[in-house]
């Protein structure tokens, strides 16, 4: 049996969610892929470093390719001070608001170091300036070290990723699970997850599925890793920006945890092909799956560049709505990733030549 138990599912979304893998150093989300697919899926890759793992079905075409980036935001050493600081690049789109004291980990050749993100102390500044928010570039990450050539006898490097430190935890309601880089490990768990399930069970394509990198800085992997595939019908799996928070308003955002998977509208990107976003509408109204609908005006997915491969392929983005992304802990709940895979495998049975024909004007 593939599939795997409630256990196995949470043990493996812990995995996924605590491997370091910031944009640029993804090696480490693609091995744990590889594991969990282990006698499923053999791996191949691009020269970026997308890994990418074909599940034939019942017949080679259509090629169904779904993407789930590895990367999460993170940062790298830019500069070691003379007192033993790290000044840091970031990678990714953080906001400098939920950066200061916050842990991460330094990934050196010979070790890992913790460290915290610092500033120069509020209680020294004048009262005006305090009220300021602080700047990335004012801030360092401090790993315990006394000067520069103590950082260095640590190994410290220009050029070594550094990792947000948040260890994935089942909250109050164990639906809910908080952890680091949901951004797009969720889509990578889809992926590892589907490509179980369809291991026995019947459907009419082939599905590829793709961990791309460094979508966080560009979409790159999925620009190389879909010229491999080529596929018929592309759908980015990623989170949506869950909107049942204080503050937020139902003309910004309206998914909530607990309502089912999220279909992507509109992004910055992407406007999806309509035929596919009707059939995806429809097969989750036959399936009794809750589907939630979501736009996102700033930002991008990897259908931005799926969608526009060779002549254009057919695309969409599924979402598991998550609370807090592009910050050090995001919440999910898990009933939502387990109707948004029930949704996928719905849809890889209804998606064959014929169906993927009309998806395209003629």
């Amino acid at each position: 049996m593939s599939e795997l138990s409630e256990d196995g599912r949470r043990q493996m979304l812990k995995e996924l969610s605590e491997v370091p893998g910031v944009s640029g150093y993804e090696e480490s989300v693609a091995d744990c892929m590889v594991r969990w697919l282990d006698g499923i899926a053999d791996p191949t890759y691009d020269g970026l470093g997308s890994v990418i793992f074909r599940r034939e079905g019942s017949s080679p075409s259509p090629r169904i390719m779904l993407a789930g980036h590895m990367d999460e935001i993170g940062f790298m050493v830019r500069q070691v001070t003379e007192g033993g600081f790290i000044r840091f690049q970031t990678l990714g789109g953080w906001w400098d608001q939920v950066l200061l004291g916050q842990r991460v980990v330094v990934k050196t050749r010979e070790r890992d170091l913790p460290g915290v993100i610092g500033s120069k102390p509020p209680h020294i500044l004048p009262s005006e300036e305090r009220k300021k928010l602080v700047k990335t570039k004012d801030m360092f990450i401090d790993v315990g070290a006394t000067d520069r050539d103590k950082a260095e006898e640590l190994g410290v490097r220009v050029g070594d990723p550094i990792i947000p430190y948040s260890p994935c935890t089942e909250m109050g309601d164990p639906d809910l699970l908080m952890g680091k880089a949901w951004d797009d490990r969720i889509g990578c768990a889809l992926i590892v997850e589907l490509l179980r399930r369809l291991s026995g069970d019947e459907h009419p394509n082939t599905v590829y599925g793709v961990g791309t990198v460094q979508e966080e800085v560009g979409l790159r992997g999925a620009e190389t890793s879909v010229d491999i595939v080529e596929p018929d019908v592309g759908i980015a799996l990623e989170v949506s920006i869950a909107g049942d928070v204080p503050g937020v308003e139902d003309h910004e955002s309206t998914d909530e945890l607990g309502k089912g998977p999220s279909l992507l509208f509109y992004d910055a990107s992407m406007i999806p092909n309509l035929q596919l976003r009707d059939l995806v509408m429809d097969v989750a109204r036959d399936n009794d799956i809750p589907l939630q609908s979501a736009m996102m005006p700033r930002g991008g997915t990897d259908a931005g560049k799926m969608h526009i491969h060779g002549a254009g392929v057919p695309g969409v983005v599924l979402g598991v709505p998550t609370r807090y992304i592009h910050a050090h802990a995001g919440i999910l709940s898990v009933s939502d990733y387990c109707k948004t895979l029930d949704l996928l495998t719905a849809l890889m049975r209804v998606l064959d030549e014929d169906t993927v024909q009309s998806l395209r004007r003629n």
